[in-house]
């Protein structure tokens, strides 16, 4: 799961947060180009999605 976002920090030098934007980037560019496969792209990206926090107020 973290292979994508670690691939991307050492190759590009960047962070954890910065990573997983640019994931989501590529993710809706790759919905608006292919709209017909809107689903199965969520469903790929799914998986890269900022991990949720302990956080009980919200």
């Amino acid at each position: 799961m973290n292979d994508l976002i670690e691939k991307l920090k050492s190759q590009a030098g960047i962070t954890d947060e910065q990573a997983l934007k640019a994931i989501e980037v590529i993710k809706n560019y790759t919905k608006e180009k292919f709209p017909m496969f809107s689903g199965a792209i969520e469903n790929l990206f799914k998986k890269y999605k900022p991990e949720d926090k302990d956080d009980f107020i919200d």
